[in-house]
């Protein structure tokens, strides 16, 4: 739940600049596509990121826009065997619910598998819920108020 409008929320989970600096720790950079702004319906951006110790690019697309309600990224590129991601929006008693829906499937067979039950699962909820508390802190910022006497 966050404390702002559905709008604002919306469009934030969107920003490429904000998902850059939620993402710090894995050094994720946009290096091709839209590299900056809100990503917009059919406009996709190429992540460059070090996870596990290893350097990983990956190609995602927004397949579905429905502002302020939903959005949906599929990666088109990468190191999954398929990875879509759902963001939806809800107004509820002037707050907005966020929701992530997070669908992916490991390359490599049984190995892949056993990557995802060992670790990965918790691995990629820690990334979302990190980036989720980025946007929550960012858009539930109050703006300074200033007068001079």
């Amino acid at each position: 739940m966050i404390d702002a409008p559905i709008e604002n929320c919306f469009d934030l989970s969107r920003s490429i600049d904000l998902h850059v600096q939620s993402m710090s720790s894995s050094k994720e950079q946009a290096i091709a596509g839209k590299t900056y702004g809100y990503i917009e319906l059919n406009e996709a951006v190429t992540w460059k990121a070090k996870h596990f110790g290893f350097t990983f690019q990956m190609t995602n697309e927004i397949t579905k826009l429905n502002k302020p309600i939903e959005f949906i990224d599929e990666m088109i590129k990468g190191p999954f065997k398929k990875l879509k991601h759902i963001h939806q929006f809800r107004s509820v008693n002037y707050q907005t619910e966020m929701t992530d829906i997070f669908i992916y499937c490991s390359p490599f067979g049984i190995f892949g598998y056993l990557a995802e039950k060992l670790f990965l699962n918790n691995y990629m909820k820690k990334l979302l819920m990190k980036r989720n508390a980025v946007i929550k802190t960012q858009v539930e910022k109050k703006p300074e108020t200033s007068f001079r006497l």
